[in-house]
């Protein structure tokens, strides 16, 4: 993972193939909810979207009795929250029962490592077992929000199949797009321009154009940052079929989709970000060993290139909010020394609606929570400042006071663990 983890106008695309970046809005808070493949494939069938016929499997024997089932042949597929799963080993065409069992049988259990992952790759707890396809073509469709546009917009390709990526470094005018006008929606014209510039004629872009449309009500019924299928297959004999699905729902509206929030698989998920999506803290999970605790996301980048700048790479982008109680503060700071890559604590408060002695006040109680040691740089403005810094300077921590974000670099960059 890295900075580009922090441009909330991304396309936060996951699919097997990757996406295009510079796409698309997750939520304030950074965190977009993804579904398992299987599970976005039940939603379009709900919507009419043609998809293969598939079973999930827990286990190895359930698997091999799936593949069986499909006449001893058929694709077995991890279920993770990563792209590349071909790429990595995580997905098969078996053509035995035997074959099956002991694929995925290696699979389950396993942590899959793809391009998308960290080096501790994603769990795999189950697999798709689907129906083989005859695939004469295939192509990308994707909806997700153009930053520019200010609205949704469809991006596709006839070379689908591969990573999307690779076509739109190496080949962009492959990439088309059809950006679609908030006030009136989705015309027909526009499906029907789509499969015509994916080539598809006859019954195939009829077809392919009513598949445009209910792609578009899964985005916008189910309030989605991202959908995508890599492939969208034309079959030998002329039927259009969603080979793969990628949903990722935003998380500011998940109070309504109560139904979307039971399919959330918090294994799949960064176990610091989860918890702090769970407290309603703005945090993104990173590589280095400087925690930061700032209030306001612009602050928080300056912050992270503050301690960029004095070369210590920030472990973590965290947003405690302007309206934080202590219990919130002490909550967020937990999370960064729970994290074992820090060992260090930058905190840049601008005491506004969250005073500063209230930031102090949840520190040094998360401290003391997690008897924890490291040193602390801080600079603290705003409402309070006094006694913010009292309550930090009598509570036996480790502290170094700045007035400036210059000032703190320089901290920072002679504050080592233990360091005075």
């Amino acid at each position: 993972m890295t900075l580009g983890k922090l441009n909330h106008l991304k396309w936060n695309a996951t699919g097997d193939a990757g996406g295009v970046d510079g796409w698309g809005l997750v939520g304030q808070n950074g965190w977009a909810m993804n579904l398992h493949e299987y599970q976005a494939k039940a939603i379009f069938a709900r919507y009419g979207i043609p998809v293969p016929d598939g079973r999930r499997a827990l286990t190895a024997d359930a698997a091999a009795d799936a593949v069986a089932a499909f006449g001893g042949r058929a694709a077995v597929k991890a279920q993770v929250h990563a792209g590349g799963r071909g790429l990595a080993g995580g997905v098969r065409v078996v053509r035995s029962v035997a074959a099956a069992r002991d694929f995925a049988g290696g699979l389950l259990g396993s942590r899959l490592v793809t391009h998308q992952t960290d080096a501790n790759g994603v769990p795999v707890d189950s697999v798709l077992v689907e129906e083989l396809a005859d695939i004469a073509a295939e192509m990308y469709v994707a909806l997700t929000i153009d930053r520019e546009h200010r609205g949704v917009v469809f991006i596709a390709s006839a070379a689908g199949g591969t990573s999307i990526e690779e076509v739109a470094a190496t080949n962009p005018d492959a990439i088309i797009t059809e950006a679609v006008e908030p006030i009136i929606g989705l015309m027909p014209y526009q499906c029907r321009r789509l499969a015509m510039r994916l080539g598809l004629t006859g019954a195939a872009g009829r077809q392919a154009a009513g598949i445009f449309a209910a792609l578009y009500r899964v985005f916008t019924d189910n309030d989605c940052t991202l959908v995508e299928v890599n492939p969208l297959i034309v079959t030998g004999g002329g039927a259009v079929v969603a080979l793969d699905a990628k949903m990722n729902v935003d998380d500011d509206a998940l109070f309504r989709h109560a139904d979307l929030l039971e399919l959330r698989d918090r294994g799949q998920e960064d176990a610091f970000e989860a918890q702090a999506a769970d407290d309603d803290i703005a945090y993104v999970n990173l590589e280095g060993s400087v925690g930061c605790l700032v209030n306001g996301a612009g602050l928080a980048m300056a912050t992270l290139d503050v301690a960029n700048a004095a070369g210590a790479a920030p472990a973590n982008f965290l947003d405690v909010g302007g309206g934080a109680t202590e219990e919130k503060v002490a909550a967020a700071v937990g999370i960064i020394l729970s994290d074992p890559k820090v060992d260090r604590v930058l905190v840049n408060i601008f005491g506004g609606i969250l005073r500063c002695d209230i930031a102090a006040r949840g520190i040094v109680m998360a401290y003391a929570e997690h008897g924890a040691t490291q040193p602390l740089v801080v600079r603290m403005l705003g409402t309070n400042l006094d006694d913010g810094k009292a309550i930090l300077a009598e509570s036996g921590l480790n502290v170094t006071f700045t007035d400036t974000l210059t000032a703190a670099a320089a901290a920072l960059s002679g504050t080592e663990t233990g360091a005075g």
